[in-house]
């Protein structure tokens, strides 16, 4: 039998009223007991006593019922028709005019609001709806910074489900086919929906620095796929939202150690497809930088995923044209490393020599200065192992065109550790640099440059007199045998000069020729 239940409480009452006389219908038409159930009883009254005791049961127990069935189909009226005491809240009531109890649903009312994602680029378009949303974003910020707040699992739920719906989206297409920080005058984008974008962040930050929040809990919503969205928004053209991201992503590390090996994992990729293949990314520096933090927090001894993480990613980040937007945090993530373990000096430098600029007089710079920063923590046995080609490499900086190359050069002088461990390796460094800074000191059309290199002299006569006098003479020696180079190569130019004029005939030239092809032969083996 199916239950009307009229819409207005007007008529639910009368429906009440006519319930008893309903009940009474019924039970007149239901068969009396037997008389077996009155057997106990041995007179006519007190068997009409039980009778109605027994009916009133009945009464009671079928009232009961009905009663339970209006109380369900009254809750079911009520979610579809519902009430300023039903289960809905509207979202635009303030946190302080509701209970505590209700608290919880009021900020998932919210939450719900905030998921709406409106067009910046039309900026008369909407607007009281966007100021609306930015106040209710407000109202879950000031509500999230208390102390006492507790979140409900539905609550985490909406929160990551807000802040993906406004967060996780595509870039416009980037017009500039330079990187960042290839070219200086370059200027910033900045995203015009960012008066929402900042405070999803920071709704998102204060949800994860909750100190209620539990990871095992909270790690079923901020999951795998939450946090390689998350790592793509890292190549946004706007530097707040990076600096936003840089945040969030170090405050998640920290927090959820079952996710910190994904996240060097999802890093390591971004990062490798930087350097092998785009060479295009604006998060590098941000990725770096949290990268800092994290090493310095490894154990020792390392284990192979970080050392493979310095050899494959770090070093050859070295690589791209770029590196001079992310260059300073790179060279703190190696530093760090090494302090770690620091064996890995000659790990550091080889990969330096290997990706070493050659044409980029800019990059030489940083590079110069990043080579500084490694030697000034290195130890003497790592330093004997790489200062033979290293200094070579060093001796072609001081012979540079470039005069802020060779000024940056010879400043490794200037540093007391570096030029500690010089001195202590002079028999085998000296010979190497020495004719490049006796030029410089000599002649040099930089003053600088000039008084850097008469200061390094000065260092190596009163370190060792008789090494200079040695390496004096092996430059003399050096510098007579290019003038027989130079002589040589100028008559080879004379004979072709004179072939090519058609002085001799045909025997002439073949021998010309001849002698050539052995004087050429001779000349590289000398520069050899």
């Amino acid at each position: 039998m199916s239950i009307f239940v009229p819409e207005s409480p007007g008529l639910l009452l009368a429906a009440n009223s006519t319930i008893p006389t309903m009940i009474k219908q019924i039970l007149a038409k239901l068969p009396r007991k037997s008389s077996k159930s009155n057997q106990n009883y041995s007179d006519g009254s007190n068997a009409t006593a039980a009778a109605d005791l027994t009916n009133n049961g009945s009464f009671t127990n079928t009232c009961n019922v009905i009663s339970s069935r209006l109380n369900v189909v009254k809750k079911m009226s009520s979610s579809i028709f519902p009430t300023s005491n039903g289960d809905m809240i509207q979202p635009h009531l303030s946190f302080k005019d509701v209970q505590s109890s209700e608290k919880s649903r009021l900020l998932i009312s919210k939450l719900n609001l905030c998921s709406i994602v409106y067009d910046f680029n039309d900026q008369d378009k909407d607007n009281v709806e966007k100021d609306q949303k930015r106040q209710v974003l407000v109202e879950i910020l000031d509500y999230l910074g208390s102390d006492s707040v507790k979140l409900s699992e539905p609550a985490m739920s909406a929160i990551c489900k807000t802040c993906g719906n406004n967060l996780f989206r595509e870039f416009p297409p980037k017009y500039s086919d330079s990187p960042r920080g290839e070219t200086e005058d370059e200027d910033p984008w900045f995203d015009p929906a960012w008066s929402h974008l900042q405070l999803v962040y920071d709704i998102l930050l204060r949800f994860v620095s909750l100190t209620s929040l539990d990871p095992k809990v909270a790690k079923q919503y901020i999951d795998h796929p939450f946090l390689l969205k998350l790592l793509n928004l890292f190549d946004s053209e706007d530097p707040r939202e990076r600096d936003c991201l840089k945040s969030v992503l170090h405050r998640i590390y920290g927090k959820f150690m079952v996710h910190r090996s994904f996240i060097r994992m999802a890093v390591s990729n971004i990062m490798y497809q930087f350097v092998y293949e785009t060479e295009k990314h604006n998060g590098i520096a941000e990725l770096l930088e949290i990268f800092g933090s994290v090493i310095s927090g490894f154990t020792l001894p390392l284990k192979k995923e970080h050392k493979a993480f310095l050899s494959r990613v770090l070093i050859p980040l070295h690589k791209p044209k770029s590196v001079g937007s992310y260059h300073h945090q790179l060279t703190y993530c190696v530093v760090q490393f090494i302090e770690k373990d620091p064996k890995l000096t000659s790990v550091v430098i080889n990969g330096l020599l290997k990706y070493w600029p050659v044409t980029s007089s800019q990059k030489q710079l940083m590079f110069l200065s990043e080579l500084e920063e490694v030697l000034e923590i290195i130890r003497t046995d790592e330093f004997e192992k790489i200062m033979v080609p290293l200094f070579r490499r060093v001796k072609c900086c001081l012979d540079s065109y470039h005069f802020q190359v060779a000024e940056r050069a010879h400043f490794l002088w200037n540093n007391e550790h570096i030029r500690h461990l010089i001195m202590c390796n002079r028999q085998v460094i000296m010979p190497i640099v020495f004719s490049s800074i006796q030029q410089n000191s000599k002649k040099h059309r930089n003053r600088t440059v000039l008084n850097l290199a008469q200061n390094v002299m000065k260092m190596f006569n009163d370190a060792d007199e008789q090494l200079v006098l040695s390496c004096q003479g092996k430059a003399e020696e050096d510098k007579s045998a290019t003038t027989m180079v130079a002589e040589r190569r100028r008559l080879t130019w004379e004979r072709l000069e004179t072939v090519a004029s058609g002085g001799f005939g045909f025997q002439h030239i073949v021998g010309s020729v001849s002698v050539l092809e052995k004087t050429d032969t001779t000349t590289c083996v000398s520069c050899q």
